[in-house]
């Protein structure tokens, strides 16, 4: 089922998995997923690592297995950071060839030891290539607190609509702490001509060194609230852990409240987080 059609249907509910490492066996990631079955997730993406067929492979695996053994849709993360045209054309036909109808196109993390890619330059080049390339639904990314490397919001918003021109046909946010800076930004989404489905972002923070860890990758804010959370419970790590859950909860229900087009949970991995959260909201679904 191509992932666009689920948001004609509700507010989607949504997860992401990441395959294990390149030397762990793939065990883990089974009980990860025999976990989050019994929340019956829209569907379930899993990312890409840049830089190898290895990851290729597991994701590949991951993302035919949620489909074709656990019957939940699936959408598999493809970076293009250090890919050429001939590269993915192969990938796109070992999708094909499998079964998976829905792809999450990225640019990937810069990476010093992987040369950039002459032929994907940005997502969009990439957006492209796939469209022309195969009968798949093309999901995008986009970043309510602005890209890392773009010089503004006004030109993160032009480069996101070149993206949606180029063939997105729905768009899953970077990870936010503050909901004013998501409403924000769909705003600028709406007045710039971005009319496709928005999906928010949320990552459950259970720990001080995930938060250290996600706000230096990804630049996200800490509104006054999150900081008076870890002020407190940061030396109490089961606190900590309930603490983020809860935060978690009241982000979804807000957004859901405000009409978001679907919730987008970064799981970690972690099941007994994702049946957590999905208790407290399962109504609201």
């Amino acid at each position: 089922m191509k992932i666009k059609e689920l948001f004609k249907q509700k507010q989607v509910f949504s997860f992401e998995v990441f395959p294990p490492k390149r030397t762990a066996s793939l065990s883990q990631i089974y009980k990860t997923l025999d976990g989050l079955k019994s929340l019956s997730p829209d569907f379930i993406s899993v990312t890409y690592g840049a830089g190898g067929s290895d990851n290729f492979e597991k994701t590949l695996h991951v993302a035919k297995t949620i489909k074709q053994e656990y019957n939940i849709e699936a959408i598999a993360h493809l970076t293009c950071i250090g890919l050429n045209k001939e590269e993915a054309k192969v990938l796109l036909d070992e999708f094909k060839k499998n079964g998976i109808e829905n792809i999450l196109a990225l640019r990937g993390d810069l990476n010093p030891d992987i040369p950039l890619s002459k032929d994907f330059k940005y997502a969009s080049d990439l957006v492209t290539f796939i469209r022309e390339n195969g009968d798949f639904d093309i999901s995008g990314a986009c970043y309510p607190e602005v890209h890392l490397e773009s010089s503004g919001a006004v030109q993160d918003i032009k480069n996101l609509k070149k993206k949606v021109d180029a063939g997105c046909s729905h768009l899953i946010s970077q990870l936010f702490f503050d909901n004013e800076c998501f409403y924000r930004f769909r705003e600028r989404c709406i007045l710039a001509g971005i009319d496709v489905p928005l999906e928010a972002g949320i990552m459950p923070v259970v720990n001080k060194a995930q938060i250290e860890r996600m706000v230096s990758l990804c630049g996200a804010s800490l509104p006054p609230k999150f900081r008076r959370i870890m002020d407190k419970y940061e030396d109490k790590p089961e606190a900590m852990h309930d603490a983020g859950i809860a935060y978690a909860v009241d982000q979804i229900v807000d957004l859901l409240t405000q009409g978001v087009d679907g919730i987008h949970l970064y799981t970690m991995n972690q099941p007994d987080v994702a049946y957590k959260i999905h208790r407290s909201i399962a109504s609201l679904l």
